[in-house]
């Protein structure tokens, strides 16, 4: 995996006038062996790849357009945090990625979960808390568009960067620390309707995503599953995903989903459309 250099990346926002074109921030480094933390955050005004690796090749006037983005500061944050706690390398989904290139982004997405579950430490950064505490009520006037929770809560991949680490810290906007998923468990369980042991041990419940692939993607990792990622082919996705477990798992219990929906009534008889579930909110999938 493609790892932020934390010290590097500092020194040279520290000193932006004087970093040269070649200052290297990021190394490829294996998950197993490296300590690294990782960032899991809410999109926004991200920095890419191309950005972070050429951010001193630009003129001035774009550098500083960069570096004035949410997401150029959220790095810089992440390191800053990364470096306070002892570590050396950092993930971020943004810039860790080269999403030009297509065989990159698949391995990624396939490896993904791996990469949590061996972090050392995960960086929740929730960008829609001012509070120094975590929220432990739903807010419907502050997270109208989140079922009253904060918008992390709202994505698909947050079930895999919820489960697979083992230390997860959450960190309101300002980067103060407000709590750890071993501390939150309760609320967490109350947000998510993840059971406690099911946020220690791992397990797939239920997902949400706005994207109807990446609803699928997301569930390689806790499958142990392979596949490659095809954008545009909607709930096909998560078609292939049961394929790819069914593949490798002799255990039959991915037929018994809820038909409701999948099955049409004529007259006496009933029309099957299927063995397999066509979307994701009519199967429960437990690996």
């Amino acid at each position: 995996m493609r790892l932020l250099d934390v010290g590097a990346v500092i020194d040279r926002d520290r000193n932006i006038q004087r970093a040269g074109p070649k200052t290297k921030v990021l190394e490829w480094l294996d998950d197993e062996t490296a300590k690294y933390a990782i960032l899991s955050h809410r999109w926004g005004t991200e920095v890419d790849y191309d950005e972070m690796t050429g951010l001193m090749k630009m003129d001035e006037q774009d550098r500083n357009e960069v570096r004035g983005r949410d997401g150029y500061q959220k790095i810089i944050g992440s390191c800053k945090q990364a470096e306070k706690d002892g570590y050396s390398w950092l993930w971020i989904d943004t810039c860790c990625i080269n999403k030009d290139s297509s065989a990159e982004l698949s391995e990624a997405i396939n490896s993904m979960y791996r990469w949590y579950r061996n972090v050392q430490r995960c960086y929740v950064y929730l960008s829609d808390v001012d509070e120094s505490a975590f929220p432990t009520e739903q807010d419907f006037s502050k997270f109208d568009r989140s079922n009253g929770w904060p918008e992390w809560f709202s994505r698909g991949w947050t079930l895999q960067e919820l489960i697979a680490p083992k230390e997860v810290e959450f960190f309101n906007k300002n980067w103060v620390s407000i709590g750890t998923k071993k501390e939150l468990t309760s609320t967490l369980e109350e947000i998510t309707r993840i059971p406690d042991e099911v946020l220690r041990d791992g397990q797939v419940l239920s997902i949400n995503s706005w994207r109807l692939e990446d609803r699928a993607y997301s569930l390689l990792g806790l499958f142990n599953v392979n596949m490659p990622m095809l954008y545009g082919e909607g709930s096909r996705a998560f078609q292939r995903l049961q394929l790819e477990i069914i593949r490798v798992s002799s255990d039959h219990s991915i037929f018994a989903w809820n038909p409701k929906g999948q099955l049409g009534y004529i007259g006496r008889a009933y029309m099957h459309r299927g063995i397999l579930g066509r979307t994701i909110d009519r199967v429960k999938l437990t690996p």
